[in-house]
């Protein structure tokens, strides 16, 4: 017995084999950003040994540069000037990577919300990196007037070739400024519905729901990449609105005409409101508060699940709840309520009658 726990516990776990194989670890990697964008507030404030490096090298290259300046090193009449450009490109891009640690360090870790702290993260780390790009070639070119021309240049063709990419980076900072989505959000665009993992340069990845196998909003296990760019010419449903990260959804029964509507209503209503009652008009609450500041009409809003009948072609009726979820919870609460109401239904078949298996 203690021979086949040892052997046991000695054994590599499944999970531990995954994390072995090269091609699962460049997924985990892909899809790393929640990690990231939860990221401790206290942990980015903190002084980490990178900035004690960029400090350390901001003084050694500015001591280097006075020095070359000022002639207190000899140096050839040859070495003297791609030295001295050298040493101030590495300066000014030393002075761009401290700048940026301390802006992460300084402000962006005192912002409250962690998707706005990371995607601030990104935005001033893709400007850093183009600023810094920008330093080096006008430091390092004898005529930087003429470089940076040429780079304009170059940058015109090269945008002509890589309309795309250029677009999705576009698309990048729409969705950054705009938020028609964020990390964690649950939206449909297109074809493609999930929750958003990662919002890239030039693409976004969903962990998708639902799918072409599923009949639920259960994860599918399978993740969607799509370009940036989709988001400028298509509709973006988004399920996890911050304001108001809920969704009406519905649960019907058929039932014979001859049933006891009234107490049809009476069980799905107790039974709803047993279940996200209270939350329910919390929400309503939020939502009515919301719908004052626009011109739409609130007289549609209730507070509590609504039970209403509408006829069916197949000679029942359906007899329908309406009420509010979060998108991530519908499958869960659904079923939770449909046994429940099935239950109590069924407690009373000389009054409510269902279809039989014959007329189904």
């Amino acid at each position: 017995m203690n021979d086949a726990q040892t052997e046991t516990h000695s054994a590599p776990s499944h999970k531990q084999k995954l994390a072995e194989q090269s091609a699962v670890q460049r997924s985990l990697k892909q899809i790393s950003v929640p990690e990231a964008a939860r990221e401790s507030r206290l942990a980015a404030r903190s002084i980490s040994a990178s900035l004690l490096i960029y400090i350390a090298l901001f003084i050694t290259l500015g001591t280097s540069y006075l020095a070359i300046e000022g002639h207190l090193v000899p140096l050839g009449p040859l070495s003297s000037p791609f030295l001295q450009r050298a040493v101030l490109g590495s300066l000014l891009g030393t002075t761009l990577l401290l700048a940026e640690k301390l802006v992460r360090m300084g402000l962006i870790s005192r912002i409250e919300d962690d998707v706005s702290r990371y995607n601030l993260k990104r935005l001033v780390h893709f400007f850093t990196l183009l600023l810094l790009t920008i330093a080096l070639l006008s430091t390092l070119l004898v005529n930087w007037t003429t470089g940076l021309v040429s780079v304009g240049v170059l940058s015109i063709i090269a945008g002509l070739a890589l309309q795309a990419p250029l677009s999705n980076l576009f698309a990048w900072f729409y969705i950054l400024i705009q938020s028609p989505y964020r990390i964690g959000d649950r939206i449909k665009i297109g074809d493609c519905a999930g929750d958003v993992i990662e919002v890239g340069y030039f693409d976004t990845t969903l962990w998708e729901f639902g799918g072409e196998y599923l009949s639920s909003d259960h994860p599918s296990g399978r993740t969607i990449r799509f370009p940036n760019s989709l988001v400028l010419n298509t509709p973006v449903y988004n399920y996890s609105w911050p304001l108001f990260p809920y969704i009406w959804d519905e649960i019907k029964f058929y039932v014979a005409y001859e049933s006891d509507l009234a107490l049809v209503t009476q069980i799905m209503t107790e039974v709803a409101r047993a279940k996200i009652g209270d939350q329910m008009r919390e929400q309503v609450s939020v939502y009515r508060k919301l719908l004052a500041k626009t011109p739409v009409d609130e007289l549609n809003v209730n507070e509590e699940p609504i039970v209403f009948f509408r006829p069916n072609e197949n000679t029942w009726i359906e007899a329908v709840v309406r009420y509010l979820v979060h998108p991530k919870q519908t499958g869960r609460v659904k079923t939770e309520m449909i046994r429940t109401m099935l239950a109590r239904l069924n407690e009373h078949a000389d009054q409510i009658q269902f279809p039989t298996r014959d007329s189904r």
